[in-house]
């Protein structure tokens, strides 16, 4: 081989391809378990109860408004009926929410999904219900209006376990349904006709046993909207159009407030216009009911608020993030071995490379299995200390020295135990991996700083040119007129 740093460079080119393809399999086959996760997630949906949204109470009316036309000219003049449908709701002024989250874990099989259980206590005042009187368009029409319904409007009615609703101090028999054209799921109470343009306005409380999948969302239709959530949950996501003004997450759960005014919020209007609730989960909804999943706009949704129990320890989750580092492992593992083999004049064979890095993409795969059948934590310990044993091992052998190995196999520990911390930090792990990432390089640079690189890659068998010798010193000849330098020891 002319240039043998060449030939070694484009072998250890192949093999990174190899390598690279092979953790491309193994993003494949964590892909696959998310997926079976996500079906799994589905099922569980499917027999208990999908993400929840809770949307009032509020009391609307059906009306018909009917006119009588004449139509034609002479004998062919005839009176035909026309008429108008539409809808009068009446949202609260008040609205005040306190709920409380209780989680229970769902398994199918390997993997697990969050379940809820939501009681809620839900109390809601209106002003002047004169929002509920009909308004003629036409003269000498006829008004005909259904009587007035109090609803309240869940995401999937399946996961109603009890409901209790008293207006003022009388409770209201409860039926399902909620008999509104948009709003289908929930349940409802008949309110007697005088309720209509009643000027004391109304008190109902709402006591509301909920269960659901991972994401509880709140449409707040109240003139003023308060919102008082807590759960036993260390993990909570907030989303949608409004955050907590007022939040504590700790190990110990999270509580968390919202207080908005429909000066700040455009869901009154949305929901009497008819708009779906959009939310942001796959489970227990489709793209053609009320509560859209799918790929509506935001101008085609009400506005709300929601929380999901999300899982920050997914096992599926971390390995895939973890896999996205395989090849910053395998680089910085073939940096310190090709140190080794520059520094002490050593020959790794490309055979070996390839060894070393198929021992790190086995650590990925160990990952994913083990996590799913132990915490990740522990996978991770174990994986990681089964492929740091065998590269000491087999460094140590391949460097020709344990004293080389287990150098060798400390620095892939430390990798592990960065990875790890990365793994860990949401906020943070840009920053900590860059400044990881520069040391390591501040390193490579410190200890190549003598190498001659020039000569590295010199055809075989060429000698390097020797170092022109020094000039000696030029000595002015005798009888020249000049002092001679006097020698030391003599004057």
């Amino acid at each position: 081989m002319k240039y043998p740093l060449f030939t070694k460079l484009g072998a250890l080119a192949v093999i990174v391809l190899l390598l690279l393809i092979g953790l491309g399999l193994i993003e494949d086959v964590v892909r696959d378990r998310q997926r079976y996760r996500s079906m799994t997630a589905q099922s569980v949906a499917d027999s208990l109860a999908g993400p929840q949204t809770l949307m009032g109470p509020m009391i609307h009316s059906a009306c018909v408004e009917s006119w009588d036309v004449e139509t034609g000219k002479g004998e062919e003049r005839r009176t035909v009926e026309q008429r108008r449908e539409f809808l009068l709701t009446a949202m609260p002024e008040q609205l005040k929410v306190v709920t409380g989250a209780a989680m229970e874990e769902r398994a199918r099989g390997l993997h697990k999904v969050n379940t809820y259980n939501l009681k809620s206590h839900v109390t809601a005042q209106w002003g002047a219900l004169t929002s509920l009187q009909p308004q003629s368009t036409m003269k000498g029409s006829r008004m005909n209006c259904g009587a007035p319904i109090l609803m309240v409007a869940v995401g999937d009615a399946r996961g109603i376990r009890t409901a209790r609703v008293t207006l003022g101090e009388q409770a209201l028999v409860l039926k399902p349904g909620t008999f509104h054209p948009t709003y289908t799921r929930g349940l409802h109470a008949g309110l007697p006709e005088s309720v209509r343009g009643q000027a004391t306005g109304l008190t109902a409380t709402l006591d509301l046993e909920l269960v659901g999948t991972e994401r509880l969302a709140i449409v707040p239709i109240g003139g003023n909207t308060e919102v008082q959530m807590s759960s036993s949950w260390p993990h909570p996501s907030f989303s949608g159009q409004f955050l907590p003004s007022e939040r504590e997450v700790t190990k110990a759960g999270f509580t968390a407030r919202w207080r908005l005014s429909s000066l700040a919020t455009t869901a009154q209007k949305d929901i009497a216009d008819g708009k779906r609730v959009c939310v942001n989960s796959g489970g227990g909804g489709d793209d053609s009911s009320e509560y859209a999943t799918g790929n509506a706009t935001p101008r085609e949704c009400a506005e709300s608020f929601s929380v999901a129990f999300v899982d920050p320890v997914n096992p599926y989750t971390l390995a895939d993030r973890a896999t996205k580092y395989g090849v910053l492992f395998i680089a910085l593992t073939f940096v310190a071995v090709g140190l080794f083999e520059l520094m002490k004049k050593l020959r790794v064979h490309p055979v070996q490379y390839l060894l070393v890095g198929s021992a790190l993409c086995s650590f990925f795969l160990l990952l994913v299995s083990l996590s799913e059948h132990l915490p990740f934590g522990i996978s991770y310990g174990v994986a990681a200390t089964a492929c740091v044993l065998l590269l000491a091992y087999y460094a140590s052998h391949m460097l020709g020295s344990l004293a080389r190995g287990i150098p060798l196999g400390a620095g892939i520990a430390l990798l592990y135990g960065l990875l790890y911390v990365l793994l860990q930090l949401e906020q943070t792990a840009l920053a900590v991996g860059s400044i990881a990432l520069f040391l390591v390089l501040a390193a490579v640079m410190v200890l190549t700083r003598k190498v001659n690189w020039y000569g590295l890659t010199s055809p075989a068998g060429t000698p390097r040119p020797p170092l022109p010798p020094r000039e000696p010193p030029r000595v002015p000849p005798p009888h020249s007129g000049l002092a001679t330098p006097t020698q030391p020891g003599r004057p």
